[in-house]
């Protein structure tokens, strides 16, 4: 599949804001046999005074901004063409829970797709007693690694109700839990949660999401969305596996990659720090265009 991407970030200022420095994730990244950026460009009004691009420890792509004269606003563009390639969900040959643990024993190794890194709390998702206990119950006849993953995305999607009105960012996983409300990235940290919870590494995956409209309507434009699912370590033999449980399903050829890390907090769209007062408003487009 091939796809056109464009992406749109505003941030109005209540007051002008007097220098800043920003990190920003919203590029696409390749990823040897899945996906593969045929073209991208990030354009910024106002123009940074410094503008620098590094690759972080989880591979994902991160562009420094620095601002020197005052600004009221922030207006960030994303334009990508993406090759996603159409692959067949894995084979289930993911060993048995207690199996995984041997596997992670014997894997000495901290590179960055290690499971050491995702197994541990992290700074948005705590391991909640609550969530573990309702995971055990969800997986408890899950004959294998990949299989208990499945259980658990299929019974977030049929048990929490998509509300954007419930969360907000800054939303705990034990909030999200408690309330059975949420977005996809409240629904991402609780599936996170759990599966650390019960000793499976799972991490956070951001990204983009092609949507299709409904039989005999036309696409509308910003009708797609960032999204963000998870990927969960199903062995060695098969590695890493992506679900996404807003959709009840193995993530496929309508899922396109920013980047993952540990929890939202590596690979947040923008981060930084700015000198002002107030508080801003943001708005978001965003186009996936599927080129026939």
């Amino acid at each position: 599949m091939l796809y056109d991407v464009r992406l749109e970030l505003h941030y109005d200022y209540d007051a002008t804001v007097h220098g800043g420095r920003h990190l920003i994730r919203v590029a696409p990244i390749t990823i040897p046999g899945v996906q593969r950026v045929v073209a991208a460009g990030l354009s910024f009004e106002p123009r940074p005074q410094r503008e620098s691009t590094f690759t972080d420890f989880f591979g994902n792509s991160v562009t420094t901004l620095t601002y020197l004269t005052p600004h009221d606003h922030l207006d960030i563009r994303l334009t990508a063409r993406v090759q996603v390639e159409d692959l067949q969900p894995p084979a289930d040959l993911s060993p048995t829970r207690d199996g995984l643990q041997n596997e992670i024993a014997r894997h000495w190794s901290v590179e960055p797709d290690s499971p050491h890194h995702f197994l541990a709390a992290s700074p948005r998702v705590q391991l909640v007693p609550a969530i573990t206990d309702y995971v055990e119950a969800v997986a408890a006849d899950a004959p294998s690694v990949m299989a208990a993953a499945t259980a658990l995305c299929m019974a977030i999607h049929r048990d929490f109700a998509y509300d954007p009105r419930a969360t907000d960012v800054e939303t705990k996983p034990a909030e999200a839990f408690a309330l059975r409300k949420g977005v996809c990235q409240d629904f991402a940290h609780v599936m996170i949660a759990g599966l650390r919870g019960i000793a499976i590494p799972a991490g956070y995956v951001s990204g983009f999401l092609r949507t299709n409209p409904p039989a005999g309507k036309p696409r509308l434009e910003g009708a797609d969305a960032m999204h963000a699912w998870v990927r969960v370590w199903c062995g060695q033999h098969v590695g890493w596996v992506e679900f996404d449980p807003t959709n009840a399903m193995i993530a496929g050829p309508d899922h396109i990659s920013i980047g993952h890390g540990r929890d939202y907090a590596d690979i947040s769209p923008i981060v930084g720090v700015l000198r002002t007062h107030g508080s801003h408003e943001t708005t978001q487009s965003v186009d996936v265009l599927r080129v026939e």
